[in-house]
């Protein structure tokens, strides 16, 4: 396994440190941008996007509830700072192009969308993938042993009567 230090070196060593943000920002830009133009179709109920909805089988107010979710998202994604928000974004905007292409293949309707959202799906996978470590949530290493000592003494004593 490679130290942090390490892997730092060969990164810069083959080049592939210019490449994440890079590649960051084009998954992202993409993925916000399907998320605030699709949402904004959404809460406008345009008609090829209510026909596709109700093709799929869902009631139409539900275009109001998702589009706000899907244009609060892509500002989450593209604002500074707030990692957990961003968190919560990222699942939203997955479990939105997954459900998505459940609902294509379980009611046969559309199938077609199927390949272009498997392909959001990716891009918000790499997007959150090759985030930069200020977008990203800092992971709480516990500090105590997760027995103490006196919870095992508790335990000895209560094995023993």
């Amino acid at each position: 396994m490679y130290t942090q230090t390490e892997l730092s070196a060969i990164i810069g060593r083959h080049g592939f440190s210019g490449w994440r943000p890079v590649g960051y920002w084009l998954a992202t830009a993409a993925v916000a941008a399907e998320l605030a133009l699709g949402g904004i179709w959404d809460i406008a109920r345009l008609p090829f996007v209510a026909d596709l909805v109700t093709g799929l089988g869902y009631p139409s107010y539900f275009l109001v509830l998702l589009g706000t979710w899907k244009v609060l998202g892509a500002f989450a994604l593209l604002i500074p700072g707030r990692p957990v928000l961003k968190e919560w974004a990222y699942a939203g905007a997955f479990f939105t192009y997954t459900g998505a292409i459940a609902s294509h293949l379980t009611t046969g309707y559309a199938v077609g969308e199927v390949g272009l959202l498997a392909v959001l799906t990716i891009l918000t996978v790499l997007s959150w993938a090759l985030r930069p470590p200020s977008r990203r949530t800092v992971r709480q290493t516990p500090t105590t042993p997760l027995v103490t000592a006196s919870a095992t003494a508790r335990a000895s004593r209560t094995l023993s009567r």
